[in-house]
């Protein structure tokens, strides 16, 4: 019998743990559905919008991986160009193809060892790299060349992208160039790209790539010719002039390319190798990992109150990671409002359709949510100071200074400030009743 209660004794110590943690997450599911009540509100009444998505789940998410891209920005830096790679690709065959990309480009692209070991050397190691990058350009390249145009620049240009970023817009080097097209901090801001705390307009794609369009429209006019160009992009316009002295006054990019920065040496032949495999992706198997949905729409709104992506995330049902893809230049994913500056959110067409909608609401919630932040400790006790006594009001009381004229008495100055004699004299330290014309008397409200 003993026995028996000793058993069921530790059988119950053993199951209480048990309770406890059933009890706690019970609790925790309360609380979190409690936080979650005023948000499921909101979303019952929104006006849904019966347009089919034209975002494409698995298309979506090839752009928002980037995993290998910090790889294949290695790997374009290190180029291999003197070092012989051994693949099966005739060198007749390429130089016939390079003719034939050279014959309807304003790029000089004409067939030299270094770049037939950069072509071999991309085909060899990064034949899947270059896979999924085509399938990230679909999204890219529309909004480049777009740009571009504008500008009245090659479009070839586009594949200069790939080169300096992988078509990462969150991509920083080590000297600091961020962005698809890797501007210095200074440089963003010479054309003109905002950059703040809340927003660095380098990570914008359209905004960004207008600007590196002016800068290689400013290069073109300094030298006439893209190659150099390029080579001023990358390794700006002082290095190209004087590698150009230096050779004599040579002006071919390949016969200055030895008195180059070294990076830059290797930068021009991994731009016309990108360009090549793009060309001739097909000839060497390489099958673009598209989706079913090349482009899709997209449109944006104007912000008119201080939001977050998580906020934009809970309410349109939309992830975190796409908000980030489509609105790369916000660095804190907040959407801030400044005066006389407007801040725009880009978002899939069905979602923008949700969103305006929806407005009023959504600005709401995001409200409710700012108010639901911790305030300052000096605020609570400014108000409990007023509220509470007379006394503790005089910490927060302004003063005023009154000059005395003639015939003023401490009565009815008291009287003008509605304040007592009494505080007039203790203020002031007076001890009988008599003032001096032209003194100043302290008067505390």
């Amino acid at each position: 019998m003993i026995n028996k209660k000793i058993t069921r004794y530790f059988y119950i110590l053993f199951l209480i743990p048990f309770f406890s943690q059933a009890v706690a997450q019970n609790k925790g599911t309360k609380a979190k559905d409690k936080s979650n009540v005023y948000l499921d509100s909101v979303k019952k009444t929104f006006v849904k919008n019966n347009m089919t998505a034209r975002v494409d789940s698995l298309w979506m998410s090839e752009l928002t991986s980037l995993n290998n891209f910090n790889a294949l920005s290695s790997d374009i830096e290190n180029s291999i160009t003197d070092k012989k790679v051994d693949l099966e690709l005739p060198t007749e065959v390429l130089k016939a193809r390079l003719a034939a990309m050279n014959s309807k480009s304003p790029f000089n692209i004409e067939y030299n060892p270094q770049l037939e070991n950069v072509i071999k050397s991309f085909l060899k190691y990064r034949k899947k790299s270059f896979g999924r990058l085509m399938a990230i350009s679909e999204y890219y390249f529309p909004l480049f060349e777009e740009a571009l145009t504008k500008e009245n620049i090659p479009l070839e240009i586009k594949y200069l992208a790939v080169v300096e970023s992988a078509l990462n817009p969150k991509a920083v080097s080590k000297m600091g160039a961020t962005g698809l097209w890797q501007f210095m901090f200074h440089t963003g801001k010479q054309y003109k790209l905002k950059i703040d705390s809340y927003v660095d307009e380098r990570h914008d794609p359209l905004k960004s790539t207008e600007a590196a369009a002016k800068y290689m429209t400013s290069m073109y006019k300094a030298f006439g010719d893209w190659d150099l160009v390029l080579a001023a992009y990358n390794s700006g316009p002082g290095n190209v002039s004087k590698a150009i002295n230096r050779s004599g006054g040579q002006k071919n990019y390949w016969n200055i390319r030895k008195q180059l920065p070294k990076e830059t040496q290797g930068y021009i032949p991994a731009f016309l190798a990108t360009m090549y495999l793009y060309e001739y992706h097909a000839e060497h198997g390489i099958k673009p990992e598209k989706a079913l949905v090349k482009h899709f729409a997209t449109d944006t709104i104007m912000i008119k109150k201080k939001m977050s992506f998580k906020q934009i995330s809970d309410l349109i049902d939309i992830p975190i990671a796409q908000l980030e893809l489509l609105n790369p230049s916000y660095k804190l994913n907040v959407i801030p409002v400044y005066d006389n500056q407007n801040h725009y959110l880009r978002l899939p067409q069905d979602k923008v359709a949700i969103f305006t909608l929806n407005e009023d609401k959504i600005y709401a919630y995001a409200a409710h949510q700012s108010g639901l932040r911790e305030k300052p400790i000096y605020t609570s006790t400014a108000i409990a100071a007023k509220s509470t006594s007379s006394k503790s009001t005089t910490t927060f009381e302004k003063t005023k200074y009154y000059t005395i004229k003639k015939g003023d008495t401490l009565g009815s100055i008291a009287r003008k400030y509605a304040v007592s004699v009494s505080d007039l004299k203790k203020w002031n330290k007076i001890n009988g009743d008599l003032l001096a014309l032209g003194k100043n008397l302290k008067v505390t409200k």
